[in-house]
């Protein structure tokens, strides 16, 4: 271009393709206010500005305006931990512990009855689920996942997809000595397939895994630099079996075998002592907090204001439909903000920002996507949801943070874009069918027999 072209010449040339404006812009950057009547700019799929009310505007009129006047516009939710398809046994076996409702419900349940269409439809319903209740990404492992790449892929959604790997036979791999030719391939069809999937592999835990499959587990995700998936330290039970076993708790078990040299998701965390929580600091390994599931399984509540306090960068998870049993975001930011404060008899122990930071910029960070997703500025993926506030429990809205951790759910989510793509548009669903996918999901469920 000429030196001499007029910079606001070269900025009218860029037409945004969507201008938001009218609500209450949260962008959950560090220390930035709430900004009201704000307009934020999209061209494809990225945010092209940001601009204050009253700023002018130095491009040409977007091709389409949405009306934000009355809601809040903030980053998209992310899911930091959950196993999509299971929403398949949602209610299947409920009121159990976990170890009952692990090997004599869930796992036989997942062996009579997943295969590749199940997963599928399950997975559908999951994206459904999450798209209603405003999750825009999302770290899913499980097993049949190219059928959960599939699916989250058409529902438009972002997501850390996991083969999963267990050291029994398991769907879609009957003998446990090809787990890892399976997660290997399942990296080698899918690396590259979309901006929006990352695949990886998810090891169920150090209990169910060998040291040999940890270590071939760890191999394959260095070569293809993805982040890792495990469940750690769940349940008391299966940390005093990890020490019976190793003659180590969990935490130091991994990093024995370098498992914590990479980067490493590790989801519940209830059974930590304080040098594990220090030991995963100095690691940096990403925690998940799922509380409800921990609630509902009786695992326990996790020392989420301790890791909290040693740095621990946290996500937040719902886990799966059959130990929650929903995948609404909103609502496990309610339980997790309360939670630690009965538990703790602290009412300032965990409020509603550190909440909201959990479930948007600390969990891309999880996900190690913090360059692209979490918070809303310019140069970042447009993901992004808004949320409704006439609505009679919102009413009147004194603090956004709170409104939204207290207050708001699932069904106030009105917009949700990926990649500046609508998702959801006035409360209708614009990449799936719900009523096929409910439908077919009903068709599976009675197929299902109860005592499996």
């Amino acid at each position: 271009m000429p030196d001499n072209q007029p910079l606001m010449e070269i900025k009218r040339k860029e037409k945004p393709d969507l201008s938001i404006q009218g609500g209450l812009l949260l962008t959950m950057q560090p220390g930035a206010e709430p900004l009201q009547d704000a307009r934020l700019l999209i061209h494809q799929d990225r945010i092209l500005e940001i601009l204050a009310p009253g700023e002018k505007n130095p491009y040409l009129p977007a091709a389409e305006t949405l009306d934000a006047r009355n809601t809040i516009i903030m980053p998209g939710l992310i899911n930091t931990h959950c196993h999509t398809a299971m929403t398949l046994f949602r209610g299947l076996a409920d009121d159990l512990p976990l170890k009952e409702w692990l090997f004599n419900k869930i796992f036989p349940a997942e062996a009579r009855y997943l295969n590749e269409d199940t997963v599928y439809w399950g997975t559908l319903l999951g994206c459904l689920e999450m798209i209603a209740s405003g999750t825009t990404a999302l770290a899913d492992g499980y097993f049949f996942q190219d059928a959960v790449v599939r699916a989250v892929h058409e529902a438009g959604l972002r997501g850390l997809i996991g083969q999963g790997v267990i050291d029994f036979p398991a769907p879609g791999a009957p003998d446990p000595t090809r787990n890892l030719k399976i997660g290997q391939t399942f990296f080698e069809k899918w690396t590259g397939f979309s901006d929006r999937i990352t695949p990886g592999l998810f090891c169920h835990s150090p209990l169910t895994c060998s040291a040999k499959t940890l270590q071939g587990v760890l191999e394959i995700s260095k070569r293809f630099s993805a982040p890792l998936q495990i469940h750690l330290s769940e349940t008391s039970e299966e940390v005093q079996e990890i020490v019976k076993r190793t003659g180590k708790r969990p935490a130091y078990y991994l990093a024995g075998l370098g498992f914590l040299d990479h980067p490493l998701i590790a989801a519940h965390a209830v059974h930590l002592e304080p040098g594990e929580i220090k030991l995963l600091a100095e690691k940096q390994t990403k925690i998940v907090h799922v509380p409800e599931s921990n609630m509902k399984l009786s695992s326990g509540v996790a020392p989420v204001p301790a890791m909290l306090k040693q740095g621990l960068t946290m996500g937040l998870g719902t886990d799966g439909c059959a130990s929650n049993n929903n995948l609404d975001l909103l609502r496990e930011m309610d339980t997790a903000a309360k939670l630690h404060k009965v538990f703790s008899l602290d009412p300032v122990s965990m409020n509603a920002e550190t909440v909201l930071n959990m479930a948007t910029v600390w969990g891309a960070k999880v996900l190690g996507l913090e360059q692209q997703i979490g918070t809303l500025e310019k140069g970042k993926k447009a993901d992004l949801i808004t949320v409704d506030l006439r609505k009679p429990h919102l009413t009147p809205l004194y603090n956004p943070y709170s409104a939204l951790v207290y207050a708001a759910q699932g069904g106030d989510v009105r917009d949700v874009l990926v990649n500046g793509r609508y998702l959801l548009k006035n409360r209708k669903f614009q990449t799936l069918d719900a009523e096929e996918i409910m439908n077919r999901v009903a068709a599976i469920s009675r197929t299902i027999k109860v005592n499996v």
